[in-house]
């Protein structure tokens, strides 16, 4: 028996900044995860991670990620990526302040 598939994302770090980066339905990178193409088939999964990894002059280290369907977007499932949209975690200012994480 196969197993169902799990919705996933795809996310990386943009090369410039570090900054943890989402990838949205009309190919831009966002900063905020609730703006992720949430997807539902694994086939697409693949396509758009290969498509993620195609762009190594903005990005590196695309994967995909565990993801649920919320209320504002797509929301994490995994403890790691929880923890990924709020930014370094050795200060607070920048992404962590701004988005009130602190």
């Amino acid at each position: 028996m196969s197993r169902r598939y799990t919705p996933k994302i795809v996310t990386a770090n943009r090369l410039r900044e570090g900054d943890v980066v989402y990838l949205t339905s009309d190919d831009r990178w966002s900063l905020v995860h609730g703006e992720a193409e949430l997807i539902e088939d694994e086939a697409h999964a693949q396509l758009r991670l290969l498509h993620a990894n195609a762009q190594g002059r903005y990005v590196v280290g695309a994967y995909l990620a565990d993801a649920k369907a919320g209320p504002k977007g797509p929301e994490p499932t995994h403890f790691r990526e929880e923890f990924r949209t709020r930014g370094p975690s050795n200060y607070a200012h920048g992404k962590q302040a701004d988005l009130g994480h602190v």
